[in-house]
């Protein structure tokens, strides 16, 4: 059973990276899953095992980024120490260096109308992780307030966390500075100003930020 399943395993990997390489080489989806799986030698129950359709395949690509991402951190041996504001630094960064290195793919991928990006069925299962995760940055930063005014809302910090992945990845798929430099000051400003907002110091930050989006958008 252990070979059996890592069997599978292996053949899921191989069934994404041959459908990354496949648009990337034609620019097109391909077709259909019977002239895919043709082209690749792959068997159609096979590919339906692990994916009902491409809308599901291109939304494990998305929920893969998501678990790459993790993994590192986890290998980080001072991650497990950071507070919530430093995990959420090392989390957006970690996740742009991963998009970074599949950018052609990710850019295939996205509508050319960056305003549609929250539309996507495909990061469906993207943004139930990134809530989540910040969910349970928030929850964890809350024991050890004992005044309950002091405690911040899991669900409001979670949604806020999406619409700033929605924001961040549109100033990626846009910045053309050197090694998307202005890509990593917009993560350092965007969760900064979040966590001052949550502290309730909010107004350095906001100008701060204010500033910054105002010289990438008019200057």
């Amino acid at each position: 059973m252990a070979q059996k399943a890592k069997s599978k395993t292996t053949l899921k990997d191989s069934i994404v990276t041959l459908y990354m390489q496949y648009v990337l080489e034609h620019e097109t989806e391909p077709k259909s899953i019977y002239k895919f799986c043709k082209i690749n030698n792959i068997k159609e129950e096979d590919f339906f095992s692990h994916f009902g359709s491409f809308e599901t395949l291109k939304e494990a690509i998305w929920n893969q980024f998501f678990q790459n991402t993790t993994e590192l951190l986890q290998k980080n041996k001072d991650y497990a120490n950071y507070d919530s504001k430093e995990k959420m630094l090392s989390f957006f960064y970690t996740l742009f260096e991963l998009l970074t290195l599949n950018r052609s793919y990710v850019l295939f991928t996205l509508p050319n109308n960056s305003s549609h990006l929250k539309e996507l069925k495909q990061l469906k299962g993207l943004r139930k992780h990134i809530k989540n995760f910040a969910s349970e940055l928030v929850e964890k930063g809350n024991e050890g307030k004992t005044l309950k005014f002091a405690k911040q809302s899991p669900k409001i910090y979670a949604e806020g966390a999406w619409i700033q992945f929605l924001f961040l990845l549109k100033f990626w798929v846009e910045d053309t500075s050197p090694n998307f430099e202005k890509t990593d000051v917009a993560i350092e400003k965007s969760v900064t100003i979040i966590f001052d907002v949550f502290d309730n110091t909010p107004l350095d930050s906001i100008l701060d930020f204010g500033k910054f989006l105002y010289k990438e958008t008019f200057a």
